[in-house]
């Protein structure tokens, strides 16, 4: 059963965003908290298991709709009385980033909150179709919408799955692809960005906390990301949307409140699973949409996954707020 919404907000029409002109820019790598800055190599490389071979494979394509993404009119209010919705939404800027020097630099992009910045930072992991995808960006910006600085790493250092390229049968063009992307590797640049958030908006005294969010191999990297933070606290909030795979066993160690979004028919993200990470983790929550299969939240393909998209939507935005702004 869906949760109740925890805001009333229009409801929002996916679209393709300009990439932002803005020149690319580098940022000192210093830190605040006690985040380790250990290189990729120093990961494990064993996180990555063969489960993530069959959640990959059966990820529903983008629908392609038109139109700018709406912001509420909730958020608008908060504006001014008299900005609409889309009003609202031109209040989002955005910009290339690079973090880090030579080969490990990854790049992002940033969707920053203009006059309604309440100056907090979150890392945003994406699906296997990569910081670019418009529906990433679209539901980045839409949360950016809502006041915060969103940061788009780019997990797969500009080789993402495509959308045209159909997946052979048992999933062995996947797994290739995978290959690609050594977990240590992807973790170090996840630790990059974290720390880039820290100088940014911790370290500069702008907000005491960060909060992060990840879709489908994104949320499997947030359960891995919350766990090498427990000692660090540099993350006060997460919200995982049907991660894959994910570790239950992690649970023990996330020290920040997690919100687990799920569809009880999505074959790749089980509730069961969902379900111990909640019974793990210390404050976090499980929000099981019936009827819903893997993706409907930010790439929902019917008018049934439009609603539930909806009330994730507003499910997410109350647990930011009540985890980092309240």
């Amino acid at each position: 059963m869906a949760p109740a919404p925890a805001a009333v907000v229009a409801a929002a029409s996916p679209a393709v965003l300009p990439r932002s002109s803005s020149p690319r820019s580098r940022r000192p790598q210093g830190r605040a908290c006690s985040f380790r800055c250990a290189g990729p190599s120093a990961r494990p490389s064993t996180l990555v298991s063969s489960s993530l071979k069959s959640c990959c494979a059966g990820h529903p394509r983008i629908r392609q709709p038109y139109g700018r993404p709406h912001c509420s009119q909730q958020q608008a209010e908060v504006v001014g009385s008299t900005v609409d919705d889309d009003e609202a939404c031109e209040l989002v800027s955005g910009s290339d980033l690079v973090i880090g020097e030579g080969d490990d630099s990854v790049s992002a992009y940033l969707f920053k909150a203009v006059k309604n910045n309440n100056g907090t930072g979150v890392l945003l992991l994406s699906d296997i179709f990569g910081f670019e995808d418009s529906a990433t960006r679209d539901f980045a910006y839409r949360v950016a919408c809502n006041g915060y600085n969103v940061l788009v790493p780019d997990l797969f250092r500009g080789n993402p799955w495509k959308l045209n390229v159909p997946f052979v049968a048992g999933g062995d063009s996947i797994q290739q692809w995978l290959a690609g992307h050594a977990p240590g590797r992807v973790s170090g640049d996840i630790d990059a960005c974290t720390r880039w958030l820290v100088d940014e908006f911790k370290a500069a005294g702008v907000s005491k906390k960060l909060g992060v969010v990840g879709f489908c191999y994104g949320g499997g990297r947030l359960v891995e990301t919350l766990a090498r933070d427990a000692d660090d606290n540099c993350f006060s909030a997460g919200v995982c949307f049907y991660g894959c795979p994910m570790d239950a066993s992690l649970g023990d160690r996330i020290a920040a409140p997690v919100l687990f979004v799920c569809g009880d028919g999505d074959p790749y993200c089980s509730v069961e699973m969902v379900q111990e990470l909640e019974r793990r983790a210390r404050g976090a929550r499980a929000a099981v949409y019936a009827g819903r299969g893997h993706g409907f939240a930010h790439r929902p393909q019917s008018v049934e996954d439009d609603a539930d998209a909806e009330n994730a939507f507003n499910a997410m935005r109350g647990w930011l707020h009540d985890h980092l702004l309240a």
